[in-house]
């Protein structure tokens, strides 16, 4: 499902038009990815949680020519699915 089935599917169980949808969602992600981004967890009950987590720098290979490379340490966003959301998974 890509965005745009998304609004199609929630505008349609909502009721609400395809327009005012798209402008919910964008919000919805505009403020889970800024929250996320400043370090916040986002917790969504049932559904999940996402946070921010660390990978180290390490030493790494370039496939091409085997030499060992640098890879910086980076910021990653973690999900963690809720009991609910998994039950529902495991369920189908």
């Amino acid at each position: 499902m890509n965005k745009q089935e998304l609004i199609d599917a929630v505008a349609g169980t909502t009721g609400l038009a395809k327009g005012k949808t798209a402008e919910i969602l964008d919000a919805l992600l505009d403020t889970v990815s800024g929250a996320v981004a400043k370090g916040e967890t986002i917790q969504l009950v049932g559904f999940g949680s996402f946070s921010t987590g660390a990978r180290a720098a390490r030493v790494g290979r370039n496939p091409s020519t085997g030499a060992e490379i640098q890879i910086a340490a980076a910021k990653t966003v973690k999900f963690s699915a809720g009991k609910a959301f998994k039950d529902a998974v495991n369920a189908v």
